[in-house]
């Protein structure tokens, strides 16, 4: 699904699964029951698994919770952050700038999600990190990586870099301001892309 080999809606051959994995189906089909509890696949009896389908309105919703739930972070991490939480991010920021010139999707999708927790990481707020974590889970294992990233790499480097330089320099509004339009501005590219993706296939009879 990260690698998004399977289609939105998609059936999941989960015996030709457990072929190529090498595995016996009960632990695949095990794996389906997990990915149906994160409602990132569905089961129809007697059809079998299917990947979820494309959802809007769920992204919509997802940006807006991130971006409330990471802005509320950042006071307690302008406020408390030293030189080795300084340090801690700008490894993630170098590490994700790395990805997005080698363009290569998978790991620019990673080291994005990383640079964004591991900034959540330093407020020291657990409950939040792992809602977090959920949250780019659900994004990134049901939705086309190609569509995730349809923002600039540039614009998202810029956003990103701006973003640390504010917080190691101790200017929360600043670093307030650059988040919420970094987030915002993904969460528009995201939907535009999932419109032009629906107006594709609906034109394509699909």
């Amino acid at each position: 699904m990260l690698h998004n080999e399977l289609a939105p809606g998609q059936k999941i051959a989960y015996r030709d699964l457990a072929e190529r994995l090498g595995m016996s189906q009960t632990p695949i089909i095990q794996a389906l029951k997990w990915l149906e509890f994160q409602q990132l696949v569905r089961h129809e009896p007697n059809r079998g698994y299917f990947t979820a389908p494309i959802d809007p309105k769920e992204v919509e919703e997802i940006y807006e919770v991130r971006e409330t739930l990471e802005l509320s972070l950042l006071p307690g991490i302008v406020r408390t952050i030293d030189r080795t939480g300084v340090r801690t991010l700008r490894s993630a920021l170098e590490a994700h700038l790395k990805a997005s010139r080698e363009i290569y999707l998978a790991e620019r999708l990673h080291r994005d999600m990383e640079f964004h927790l591991t900034l959540a990481q330093l407020s020291g707020n657990q409950v939040h990190c792992k809602i977090l974590r959920d949250l780019f889970d659900l994004l990134y294992l049901k939705y086309s990586g190609n569509v995730l990233f349809s923002t600039s790499m540039d614009s998202a480097d810029a956003d990103h870099q701006a973003l640390f330089d504010s917080i190691a320099g101790g200017d929360l509004k600043t670093a307030r301001r650059t988040l919420s339009g970094h987030i915002r501005r993904v969460r528009e590219h995201v939907l535009r892309g999932l419109r032009e993706l629906t107006d594709a296939k609906t034109q394509a009879g699909i």
